[in-house]
């Protein structure tokens, strides 16, 4: 029998950009194999399918470059081999042009990743290709978390704790690999590209400029190369943060350099109005692409506690704690599926009849990226939010800072959550989740559904009487207001005792400050003086409103699955005039209403508020208000066009 020829291997790289801790990487090495394919496949479901804004891929393509740089040191003639295909459709023509013999990968526990890689690996089985896959995203398999946890959701950090006792002792990390076989031929010519579907694309609001990274399969080039911000339309990132490995690895050293730092760190003990620097890690964006192992970071941390003299934090408050808050998210999200991502079909998710409900299909049960408006005012205080001109400093500071930069803390993240949801506008926690997922660096669906739930109380946390206050709060913090004069440079000059109640200014002091209250955030400037907007609402009434809310939805105690939340039946259950879409008895699935019947002109009458905002959004560039009045770009403010106004009465 003639000896078997070595393997040739795809690795295929994802969340998982680094070189360093990669049980999947050391898995492909431990073949030997005769060649080794470093492949990035540029999958359209990120591109069109999921939220990205300009930040979140400039940090993606950081991190490829740096990967790419990082292999050549090893082998001059390699690199990371970008190709603009859908991996389902690319890896059957890849293993026959480079006659693979096997295709290895880390695991991914996502909703869409496991979709995407039964299929993967239903292909290689036809092609006779061994498939090798490796867990390495989180310190336990979801799986195994799930299992030992009687095949339930983890929803405690006890949980997590138990079963990660039953599974055993966290693995040390894998030193980086010396060496990397060459990856053979490379020549795609007699490869035909498919290409994708554009449509829906979630993206294109974002986008300044045609989407073209799909015009050659081995890229404009023809040399793999990473692509670029303009072939994904985009503009410029604004974020100061950098992504990559050799980054994530020197920001990991200087952390653990402050050994009392890192022994005694409580996360719940640290500012977050601290901006420069932040007073948390900020590695939780490189966690998320894989530019730094999940256990590189654990026992880099839990060495210095066990060597700690003094008192050391300890989970759930201390870093370590916060990596298994991760792992519990994880575990609840492969529990349930893309179940998990949304309140309706989800059995551990209280249904609460928010505003703007999420469109649901009725062939999958599953929301649609879409959402209704049943309230005109709701949506205005939804769009306020998100760009930052709510009239609240200290909730304005943070989303302005969270758009341009990509992260906030977390205790920050806490602050809008708990005012957009059940703390002020009453608005479903569905709408915060799709705006941090465009905007957040270290977005994945597992933490950040996990978090908005959390906050939104919802699940995994049912204290929603305990609201966040948007002026004591952060008084607690930054008595001086230096945060919000940061974000909110219209304030710099504000007095402290005004810095989070600009509203209650004397007029003269507002003028002598250089900065007027008044409008909604539209105008920018009246003639010499800034202008920084009246508060929306009043936040002790609206939050009187939304505990009512909560304790009406709470004592009537539907969850997602329920069948009458699944038929629409739920709204006898409340009044007819209570927040939220509850009129009459029953209804479309979920919260949805009925869609607003328009004329064939567009035309609908009387002006609502919400169409007068639509308006002021959609004006071009150059529109001034008045002779004294300067008013803000359309491009400074998107507004999700995926929407449906409810229909009249």
């Amino acid at each position: 029998m003639p000896p078997t020829p070595p393997p040739r291997v795809i690795y295929w790289f994802r969340t998982d950009l680094r070189l360093h801790d990669s049980p999947a990487l050391t898995a492909a090495l431990d073949l030997h194999p005769s060649v080794l394919y470093p492949v990035w496949t540029w999958d359209p479901h990120y591109v069109y399918r999921a939220r990205c804004g300009p930040n979140r891929w400039k940090f993606l393509l950081d991190c490829q470059s740096d990967l790419s740089a990082s292999i050549t040191k090893l082998n001059p003639k390699s690199k990371l081999l970008v190709i603009r295909e859908a991996p389902q459709t690319l890896f059957p023509k890849l293993f026959k042009a480079w006659r693979i013999t096997h295709l290895v990968f880390e695991k991914d526990s996502d909703a869409y990743a496991r979709e995407r890689d039964e299929s993967v690996i239903e292909e290689a089985r036809k092609a006779g290709v061994e498939v090798v896959v490796k867990m390495g995203r989180t310190l336990y398999d979801p799986e195994e978390l799930v299992r030992e946890n009687k095949g339930k959701p983890t929803m405690s950090i006890s949980q997590v704790q138990a079963a990660g006792k039953s599974i055993g002792g966290i693995a040390s990390p894998i030193a980086s690999p010396t060496w990397l076989p060459d990856p053979g031929e490379t020549d795609l010519d007699d490869i035909e590209q498919t290409r994708p579907g554009t449509e829906p694309d979630l993206n294109s609001g974002v986008r300044k400029g045609s989407e073209k990274s799909y015009e050659r399969l081995a890229g404009p080039n023809g040399d793999f190369a990473v692509p670029t911000m303009e072939e994904l339309g985009l503009e410029e990132a604004t974020t100061p943060h950098r992504g990559g490995e050799t980054v994530a690895l020197e920001m990991l050293s200087k952390i653990l350099e402050d050994k009392t730092y890192t022994a005694t760190f409580e996360k719940p003990n640290t500012a977050p109005t601290a901006f420069d620097p932040q007073a948390t890690t900020l590695l939780s964006p490189h966690l998320h692409f894989g530019s730094l192992s999940v256990r590189q970071f654990y026992w880099g941390v839990q060495d210095i506690v066990d060597a700690y003299k003094g008192k050391a934090s300890q989970p759930p408050t201390s870093l370590t704690g916060q990596l298994l808050f991760r792992d519990m998210y994880f575990g609840a999200q492969s529990a349930l599926g893309y179940s998990f991502a949304q309140t309706y079909n989800n059995p551990q998710c209280r249904f609460i009849p928010w505003h703007l409900p999420s469109r649901i299909s009725p062939s999958t049960n599953l929301i649609t990226g879409t959402y209704l408006i049943d309230s005109a005012r709701a949506h205005l205080f939804f769009l306020r939010w998100k760009e930052g001109r709510t009239g609240f400093p200290w909730i304005d500071a943070l989303m302005r800072q969270l758009k341009q930069e990509g992260w906030i803390h977390h205790l920050g993240r806490h602050a809008v959550a708990c005012f957009l949801t059940r703390g002020g506008c009453y608005v479903d926690w569905e709408r915060g989740a799709e705006v941090f997922e465009e905007w957040l660096l270290d977005h994945e669906t597992a933490c950040n559904v996990g978090n908005w739930q959390w906050l939104s109380c919802t699940a995994f946390f049912a204290q929603f009487y305990r609201c966040y206050s948007p002026v004591a709060f952060p008084k607690k913090w930054d008595k001086e207001g230096k945060f919000v004069r940061r974000y909110c440079p219209e304030l710099l000059n504000y007095n402290h005792k005004y810095i989070y109640e600009p509203w209650k200014a004397p007029i003269a002091d507002q003028k002598a400050w250089g900065c007027l209250i008044k409008g909604d955030g539209e105008m920018m400037e009246e003639g010499e003086f800034r202008v920084y907007p009246k508060p929306m609402f009043d936040f002790a009434e609206r939050r009187e409103i939304c505990l009512k809310g909560m304790k009406k939805a709470y004592e009537v105690g539907l969850h997602g699955n329920d069948p009458r939340v699944l038929d629409g039946s739920w709204r006898k259950l409340f009044e007819d005039d209570a927040e939220g879409p509850t009129e009459g008895e029953s209804g479309l699935p979920g919260a949805m209403v009925e869609d607003e019947d328009v004329d064939n002109d567009g035309a609908h009458g009387e002006e609502s508020a919400l169409e007068v905002e639509q308006k002021k959004m959609t004006r071009g560039k150059k529109t001034v208000g008045g002779k004294n009045g300067h008013k803000r770009d359309a491009s400074q403010t998107t507004l999700d066009a995926m929407v449906t106004r409810k229909k009249k009465k």
